[in-house]
């Protein structure tokens, strides 16, 4: 679990497809160099969080570390386009102690998105982005959270309609300091974490109309209103 506060940015030192080391176990890893500040207390094994992605730490040095990649989160991220020297976004998992400065980010990424538009507004930056995965858009909501390459940012527009499918943040100058994002073009992709909160009130409303059994949702909807109503008349009546 993390907070979508990025703590460090690190460069990619190494990007091999198979690494037969015992601490690539065969398949891809991902060699992260300068992260000293994200080190000082690391133990193998731990989560660590690679532009919005949950990595195990397979291998690390006081400055450098190494992650086994799968091939579902290169299937899903935006990971396996990084380059030596790309720059990263870092951040470790929650402790008991950690201040929650964010939201609550599992490190597992919905999908990626495409930044269709940069624009300055005063000190700012306004990014556009389109996801390809069109579906994650039901979770987005003006004013709600949404993680990018890993950091928690509040989404300022929405269009979900047929002809738009995007939605917009904004970075202060603060942000645009602190994380990879803020550097990238457009036409570039970005780590998307939607907020998972969403994702349980969805299931949870399905599951309360799928309860009753199958053809009967409107009376589960009809029965969930009349209750609704007759609380609010007893709150009246109470007064």
């Amino acid at each position: 679990m993390f907070t979508g506060i990025v703590e460090a940015i690190g460069v990619v030192a190494a990007l091999e497809e198979k690494d037969d080391s015992a601490a690539g176990g065969g398949g891809t890893s991902l060699t992260i160099a300068e992260a000293d500040g994200v080190l000082e207390d690391a133990h193998l094994g731990d989560s660590i969080s690679i532009n919005g992605t949950c990595l195990t730490i397979t291998s690390f040095t006081p400055s450098t570390f190494k992650v086994g990649v799968s091939p579902e989160t290169l299937r899903r991220t935006n990971l396996g386009r990084l380059a030596v020297s790309s720059r990263v976004n870092l951040e470790r998992a929650v402790s008991a102690t950690t201040r929650m400065g964010g939201h609550f980010v599992q490190g597992h990424v919905d999908t990626v998105a495409t930044i269709t538009r940069v624009a300055a507004d005063g000190n700012a930056r306004t990014l556009r982005l389109r996801p390809r995965d069109r579906d994650t858009l039901r979770y987005v909501v003006e004013k709600g959270y949404v993680t990018l390459d890993g950091a928690s940012l509040t989404v300022t527009r929405v269009d979900d309609t047929p002809d738009g499918g995007w939605w917009e943040v904004m970075l202060i100058a603060y942000t645009q300091e602190r994380v990879v994002t803020a550097a990238k073009r457009e036409g570039d992709e970005v780590n998307v974490e939607v907020d998972m909160l969403g994702k349980y009130v969805e299931k949870s409303v399905a599951g309360y109309f799928e309860r009753d059994g199958a053809g009967e949702g409107e009376g589960a909807l009809e029965r969930m209103v009349q209750r609704m109503v007759e609380r609010h008349l007893e709150k009246i009546t109470a007064k």
